[in-house]
Parts: structure tokens; C-alpha cells; sequence
């Protein structure tokens, strides 16, 4: 309703053509309040079908969802999609091809620590599939996808942690031991200020990466998924530390603590093992220096 999916899309297509800083703007909101829409793996996605010359108006005004596969390596068969259970279009890899599925109904939502709508996706039970591109220059456009799918993922998790950080930091304020505030203790205050350098820190690093993504997409190609993988480790490090802070009340099931706890690690892991995407970066490194 706010133009929040035809934002992230050229004015080409019928978008409103806002940059990727603007795109991880919105990320951290949806980190910071939890919100349960599937909005980065859609805008990430219709950006591709975008760049592959396949989108349709339909996607880009949000009446029809898409979702694709952000595993790192690319997997044949049955694979978890993070939006598969409500995704009208899914893109996934097949060897050098990049296909859309639609199915005739819905694959069904798997429960996850991560309250997304993950479904488990097999390509071959799949009622329509259409070829959208292959070949090598079909493949780096699909890794842009993923580029893209990670950055903005980073970028929520800032939002998750510094909501998280608020959560604790507003507690320990009111929350009192010995006739004084456990804010002014060091084992309380300092881990809260190692959270707030974390936020600054992952957030410089996205819109650093956005900035390249953007404008030198070939020349920091490490920084996108270098903000994902900063940020998958240090946000579940950061909701454990606000459950501690709260004490047995962090740990019950209707504390906010708890939800952005779960939601910490489960997003972290929802395109696969993070490590892939550390060894993408190590690879892209090791050939640029190998280059020098």
C-alpha cells in the first residue's frame, strides 16, 4: 500500500527505480518490528525477473508473489524456500538455467524458528515451468539476486538487533538491584554497548555495500554477503544477550525478548548455511588478490 514493492523496481518496469540504500532503509524496519511479510525474497526476486526481461505488472504492483531460492550453491531436487508457501512464481537454478515454477497448489508451510512461510520446494513436482534464461550471463544474473537477497537480510537483522538492544536497555533502566539500576552494572552495560557498535558497524557495512552493489557492482563484490554473514552471527549474539538481561522473564515464551531471539537465528539460516556464503566471500578475495 505504501509502494514498498514497486520502490525496489527500475521505473522501466513500472517502478518508482529507489536504490538499494533506500531498499535496505525498509529492511531494517521489517527486522525492527518482526513485520511477517515476505518482502525481501518478492523485491529481491522481481528484480530479477526484471533484469531477465520476465516480470510482469502484476508482480510489480504485489498482487502476485514471487520467491526464489537464496541458497549460496546451487541444489537439484527437493530444497526449503524461505516464501515457498505463499509464492505464486518460485525462480530457482537448474544447471545453467534459470526456471520459474508456479504451482497448481501452494506447497505447504513447514514450521521454522524463523515464523517464515518456508515450504519444502521439489522442481519436478511443479505444474508449469518456463525457462527464463541460461547460460553463464543467466547465472551471474541469478547471483546478483542472491547478492541482493543476503545485503537485505543483513540489513533486517540490523533492525532485529538494535530493537533488541532498545528491549534490554529500556529493562535494565527500570530493573533494580542493591537500590540501584543493573544498567550501571559492567556486565550489563558493557555487552549492551558491544550491541550498539554491532548496529552501527552492520549498518555502515549495508549501505557501504548497497552503494557498490549499485553504482561498482564489480568492484566489492564481497561486501554484500560480508554484511549477511557479519550480521547472522552477531544478531543471535545479541537477542541471547537481551534474554539474559531480563532474567527468567526473557525466557518466557510471551516476552518480546524471546521473539526476536528466535527470529535472530532462524532468518540467519533461512537461505541455507551461512558458511556458504563466508566461503563465496573467501573466493572472491582469494581470486582478486590472486589477481594483484
Amino acid at each position: 500500500a505504501m509502494g514498498a514493492t514497486t520502490m525496489a523496481l527500475p521505473e522501466t518496469f513500472g517502478g518508482d527505480g529507489a536504490t538499494l540504500v533506500d531498499l535496505t532503509l525498509v529492511a531494517e524496519e521489517i527486522g525492527r518490528s518482526l513485520a511477517p511479510v515476505p518482502w525481501i525474497d518478492h523485491v529481491c526476486a522481481a528484480r530479477l525477473l526484471g533484469r531477465l526481461g520476465a516480470v510482469e505488472p502484476e508482480v510489480v504492483n504485489g498482487k502476485k508473489l514471487v520467491a526464489l531460492d537464496p541458497q549460496q550453491d546451487s541444489a537439484s531436487g527437493v530444497r526449503l524456500v524461505p516464501a515457498g508457501s505463499v509464492a505464486d512464481h518460485i525462480i530457482v537454478r537448474d544447471g545453467d538455467q534459470v526456471v520459474q515454477l508456479t504451482f497448481a497448489s501452494r506447497p505447504a508451510r513447514v514450521d521454522n524458528i524463523g515464523k517464515l512461510p518456508m515450504a519444502w520446494v521439489e522442481p519436478a513436482a511443479a505444474d508449469s515451468r518456463t525457462v527464463l534464461a541460461s547460460g553463464a550471463d543467466a547465472l551471474a544474473e541469478y547471483q546478483r539476486a542472491l547478492d541482493e537477497w543476503r545485503l537485505l537480510t543483513g540489513s533486517a537483522l540490523v533492525g532485529l538487533v538494535e530493537e533488541t538492544m532498545t528491549i534490554a536497555a529500556e529493562f535494565s533502566k527500570t530493573r533494580y538491584t542493591l537500590g540501584v539500576p543493573i544498567s550501571t552494572l559492567q556486565a550489563i552495560s558493557h555487552p549492551l554497548a558491544n550491541i550498539a557498535i554491532t548496529v552501527q558497524g552492520g549498518r555502515n557495512l549495508a549501505r557501504r555495500a548497497a552503494w557498490f552493489l549499485d553504482n561498482e557492482p564489480d568492484e566489492r563484490k564481497e561486501l554484500a554477503p560480508s554484511v549477511f554473514v557479519f550480521m547472522a552471527e552477531e544478531a543471535a549474539k545479541a537477542a541471547t544477550m537481551a534474554v539474559h538481561v531480563q532474567g527468567g522473564l526473557g525466557v518466557s515464551a510471551e516476552a518480546a525478548a524471546t521473539a526476536y531471539l528466535v527470529r535472530a537465528r532462524g532468518w540467519a539460516i533461512a537461505g541455507g548455511d551461512p558458511g556458504a556464503a563466508a566461503k563465496y566471500i573467501a573466493a572472491i578475495v582469494a581470486e582478486r588478490e590472486g589477481r594483484n
